[in-house]
C-alpha cells in the first residue's frame, strides 16, 4: 500500500473512534465560515457582558454639547442627536438584540418541540390538529404576524420576545414532526416499543436525542432571524422602548439625519448585518458538521 493509502485508512479509523460530538466539532471547526461567525458571535457577546467595565461613557445620558459629531478621537463611531456616544449605545443594544434573539428563539424550541413530538408520534387527530393550526400561523407573514402579536400586548422588548418567540414557533413544530415521522419507524426504536417501553420515554430518551442535530441548526438560523425581527419592530416603537438603546431604534432615530450624520445609521446598520450574517454562517457550518454523510 501506498502512504497516501495507509494515512487515510488511519484517519478512516480515527474518524470512527471519535465520539459524534467531537467529530462535529471538528468539522465545524476546519469551516473558516463558521469560526469567524463563532468569533464575531462571541465578541457581541462579551462587549455586551463587560460594557459597563470597558466603556467610558454612559448611554443614555445626553450631552447637548456634542450633537451630532463626526467620529474623532474621543467618539470613535460618533454622536447622535442628544449627544450620546454611538458606539457605546451599538455596544449595549447587542444586549437588547442578542438576548431578543436567544430567548425568542428558547421560547419556540420550548413550544414547538413538544407539539411537534407529539404531532409525529401519535398522530391520527392530533396531528391533524397540530398540523392545521400550524399551517393557518405559517400562512400569515412571520414579520406581519410578530407586529400583530407585539402590537396586542404592547410595546415593550420582553413582549416583542413573546411575540417573536410565538411567531418562530410553527417552524419549530413542523421541523419536529417531520424528523420524528422519519425516525420512529427506524429499527432501533421498534426495538425500544417491543421492549415494553411507555410512548413518552420512545419519544424522550429515543427519538428526540436523534432529532437534536435538525434542531440545533434551525436554533441557530432562527436566532439570526428573531435579531431582525427585534430590530424591525423596535424601528416601529414596539420593541425596546428609547432611550434604552437598540439597534431598530437608532435606525429609527437615523433615519431623520442620514444627509447631515450618516454615521448614526452606518454603525447599528453594519452591527445588524454582522451578527446575523455571523449566525447563519454557523448555522451553515453546523448543518454540514452534523450531516453524518460528511467525511
Amino acid at each position: 500500500m501506498t502512504d497516501t493509502t495507509l494515512h487515510a485508512i488511519a484517519d478512516t479509523r480515527t474518524d470512527e473512534l471519535e465520539s459524534p460530538a467531537r467529530r462535529a466539532l471538528r468539522r465545524l471547526l476546519h469551516r473558516t465560515g463558521a469560526v469567524v461567525g463563532i468569533v464575531v458571535i462571541v465578541t457581541f457577546i462579551l462587549l455586551a457582558l463587560f460594557a459597563p467595565l470597558i466603556l467610558p461613557y454612559d448611554p443614555i445620558a445626553a450631552n447637548f454639547a456634542l450633537v451630532r459629531k463626526p467620529p474623532s478621537a474621543l467618539h470613535w463611531f460618533g454622536t447622535d442627536e442628544l449627544g450620546r456616544d454611538v458606539l457605546v449605545r451599538v455596544i449595549y443594544g447587542a444586549r437588547a438584540s442578542l438576548m431578543a434573539g436567544v430567548i425568542s428563539v428558547g421560547i419556540a424550541l420550548g413550544i414547538g418541540v413538544p407539539f411537534g413530538l407529539l404531532s409525529g408520534y401519535r398522530g391520527g387527530f392530533v396531528d391533524a390538529l397540530i398540523s392545521r393550526i400550524t399551517d393557518a400561523m405559517l400562512a400569515c407573514p412571520f414579520l406581519i404576524l410578530a407586529i400583530a402579536l407585539a402590537a396586542f400586548l404592547g410595546p415593550s422588548l420582553g413582549n416583542a420576545m413573546i411575540a417573536i418567540g410565538i411567531t418562530t414557533t410553527p417552524i419549530f413544530i413542523r421541523l419536529t414532526r417531520g424528523q420524528v415521522m422519519s425516525v420512529k419507524v427506524e429499527d432501533y426504536v421498534e426495538a425500544a416499543r417491543a421492549m415494553g417501553n411507555p410512548p413518552w420515554r420512545i419519544a424522550l430518551f429515543h427519538i428526540l436525542p436523534n432529532i437534536m442535530p435538525a434542531l440545533l441548526v434551525q436554533a441557530t438560523l432562527s436566532i439570526a432571524a428573531a435579531i431582525i425581527a427585534e430590530a424591525a419592530l423596535s424601528f416601529l416603537g414596539l420593541g425596546q422602548q428609547p432611550p434604552a438603546p437598540s439597534w431598530g431604534s437608532m435606525l429609527n432615530a437615523a433615519q431623520r439625519f442620514l444627509t447631515n450624520a450618516p454615521w448614526m445609521a452606518i454603525w447599528p446598520g453594519l452591527a445588524i448585518f454582522l451578527v446575523v450574517l455571523s449566525f447563519n454562517l454557523v448555522g451553515d457550518g453546523l448543518r454540514d458538521a452534523l450531516d453524518p454523510r460528511e467525511r
